[in-house]
């Protein structure tokens, strides 16, 4: 009689060493992502890159989720196959990607080495190093939307119906304390180091996040036998085959539809916007290439301190649809504001870091509670390839628009010195995008009352008790 109460109480203090793994390993994955982010200068010049090159090397890493559709076919495979399996061959991807960004910008390639003399061979106005960063990040991004995925569903897993919104605002500080230290660390390595050396150290942090998943996959069967041994065989469920009827359920429902579009244009504003910020503070405020990537990096330590307390306050509080249109507003105001004035960074940045905050904290839990946990791989699946979608148009969009009116801006000025870009172009275009994210964030708002309501306004208890009863009532 007293197995399970043991039993839960035991996965309560596992759970804990769950949320350390894998936060652990998303600190790799955005670590990874942003240890260039910064480099944008040095990139240009020593690879003799164009702003638009530069924005097609960062959306590479969408490809294979937009067109290849490899992030909702991931959460369909996690759904069907788990997390062990599907989890490592994600991180694995991550991990080679980072191996073969870091080879193409290394002298070991540049002075013709293996698969040099082929990249070399087509589109002769670009560098094969670029061609072959494209490469790696093309093999990153097939990883990492389906690696992300997939600690969404496991933080589910050990965390629905208690401390969700918290494990979340964790896991995601941490994730943006990897990308703070990947803008900030990476200059200072590159101008010790060199260029390379600041690509090398991404992928070794990668490699590291390989072997701590391994660790949590030792850890989730052990956890796996133990309940199926006290529940017995038939508790375990093996996965289920995926149905077309899982995804047009997904949707039906209004609530997740509204949740994936501000998902989509809310990331295709904000991590584009990191990409060029460090960028943008040379140019209009006068940094230099370290003191740009230290203030960039401010982003995701402020992010990582207030996801964590706002998760804190969605578990004991709610207010998720809330927090969500309070974000996406100081998204709106500190886009504009980057354009439009001459405000310090020291106001700006933070605003704009508040919003990163603001809306991860309150919108990834909601999935959670909205979709049931053995749909989740599909529906968190489906809402990266949406982001995706927008977010892989958005960096070759606004490095055209930076390019288009800034004319006289060449890498040959670049590396003068005599090169300075104005962004005020560029800026309207992610303020259009956070406008509409705004808009998407109001329909959710105002969508989250009455009958219809998915109980976003309550808290984590509260909210999960009453979706299982809508879906017990709903048959």
């Amino acid at each position: 009689m007293n197995a399970q109460p043991e039993l839960e109480r035991g996965r309560g203090a596992a759970r804990w060493v769950v949320l350390a793994l894998m936060s652990l390993v998303i600190f790799a994955n955005y670590y990874l992502y942003d240890c260039f982010s910064t480099l944008k200068e040095t990139l240009q010049t020593e690879l003799r890159a164009t702003s638009t090159q530069w924005g097609l090397v960062r959306n590479c890493y969408s490809f294979p989720n937009v067109f290849l559709f490899m992030v909702l076919l991931g959460g369909i495979f996690l759904d069907r196959f788990g997390i062990r399996k599907t989890g490592f061959v994600a991180t694995l991807f991550c991990a080679l990607g980072g191996v073969l960004t870091a080879y193409g910008a290394s002298d070991a390639f540049l002075n013709g080495g293996f698969g040099y003399g082929l990249l070399n061979s087509f589109l002769p106005d670009w560098s094969p190093g670029v061609k072959m960063m494209m490469l790696g990040r093309i093999l990153f991004g097939l990883g990492a939307e389906t690696q992300i995925v997939m600690l969404n569903k496991v933080l589910a897993k050990w965390f629905l119906g208690k401390e969700l919104a918290l494990a979340f605002g964790i896991n995601l500080g941490v994730a943006r304390v990897g990308s703070a230290l990947g803008m900030s660390q990476s200059p200072r390595v590159a101008e010790a180091f060199g260029f390379t050396a600041a690509l090398w150290l991404g992928a070794v942090v990668m490699g590291a996040g390989l072997i701590l998943f391994l660790v949590y996959m030792v850890m989730d069967l052990r956890d796996e036998r133990i309940r199926g041994a006290a529940r017995g065989a038939a508790a375990l469920a093996p996965g289920e085959e995926f149905h077309f009827s899982t995804l047009v359920a997904l949707f039906a429902s209004r609530p997740y539809i509204l949740i994936t579009l501000l998902c989509a244009t809310f990331y295709a504003v904000v991590f584009p916007f990191q990409d060029y910020l460090a960028d943008l503070l040379t140019h209009k405020y006068g940094f230099n290439a370290v003191k740009a990537g230290d203030f960039t990096s401010l982003v995701p330590w402020g992010a990582a301190v207030f996801t964590i307390i706002f998760g804190a306050f969605v578990d004991r509080k709610g207010k998720r649809a809330t927090l969500m249109l309070g974000g996406a507003l100081l998204l709106l105001l500190s886009s504009l504001c980057f354009g439009l004035t001459m405000l310090s960074p020291w106001i700006l940045v933070p605003v704009f870091g508040i919003a990163f905050s603001l809306v991860p904290a309150a919108m990834w839990p909601a999935v959670a509670l909205i979709v049931e946990e053995k749909k989740l791989g599909t529906a968190y699946g489906f809402m990266a390839w949406v982001q995706n979608l927008l977010w892989w148009m958005m960096p070759p969009l606004v490095g055209k628009v930076l390019d288009t009116s800034n004319p006289g801006v060449t890498p040959e000025t670049l590396e003068a010195g005599t090169g300075v870009y104005d962004y005020t172009a560029t800026m309207m275009a992610f303020s259009a995008l956070a406008a509409v994210a705004l808009i998407v964030a109001i329909a959710q708002k105002l969508a989250d009352r009455g009958k219809a309501t998915c109980g976003l306004e309550l808290p984590s208890a509260e909210a999960a008790a009453f979706n299982k009863a809508r879906r017990e009532q709903a048959g």
